[in-house]
C-alpha cells in the first residue's frame, strides 16, 4: 500500500467518513467547505485512487460511485508503524518523547496517555 499525498489523503477521508458509496459531485460539495478544486481535479484524483487501489468505481448510468477498498484504520495503522519505524526508530518513547519536548500535548493529554497505557496493563492481566 502506498502512502498517499494530501491530496488524495483529503479525498478519501471524505470518503471514509461518508459510510456509502459516493459521487464526484457529493465529494466537491464535502470540499467546498475548505476548498475550490475544479471537478477535473477532483476527477483526477479519484482516477489515481482507484489506480493505487483505494476505490473501486461502479457505474449506474451516466453517475460513478465511488467506494473505498482500504479502511481509514487499516491505513491509519501501515502509516503509524511506518512514522513510527522511520523517525522514532520503532519507540513509542521516542515518540512521546518528541510530542512533550516538542510541546505537542499538554498535561491533560499526558494523563489520558497514562490512563490509556494502565488500562491496557489492567486488560493483559485478566
Amino acid at each position: 500500500m502506498k502512502r498517499l499525498p494530501d491530496a488524495e489523503l483529503e479525498i478519501m477521508l471524505i470518503i471514509w467518513n461518508a459510510n456509502e458509496a459516493v459521487t464526484r459531485s457529493w465529494i466537491q460539495e464535502q470540499l467546498e467547505e475548505t476548498k475550490t478544486l475544479a471537478p477535473t481535479t477532483i476527477l483526477s484524483f479519484l482516477s489515481r485512487l482507484t489506480t493505487k487501489g483505494f476505490l473501486k468505481i461502479v457505474k449506474e448510468g451516466k453517475t460513478n460511485y465511488y467506494t473505498p477498498l482500504i479502511s481509514q484504520e487499516d491505513y491509519a495503522h501501515r502509516e503509524s508503524k511506518t512514522m513510527l519505524e522511520k523517525f522514532f526508530g520503532n519507540s513509542v518513547r521516542n515518540f512521546v518523547a518528541q510530542l512533550n519536548d516538542s510541546k505537542a500535548v499538554d498535561e491533560t493529554e499526558i494523563q489520558e496517555l497514562r490512563d490509556f497505557l494502565d488500562s491496557l496493563s489492567s486488560e493483559e492481566k485478566k
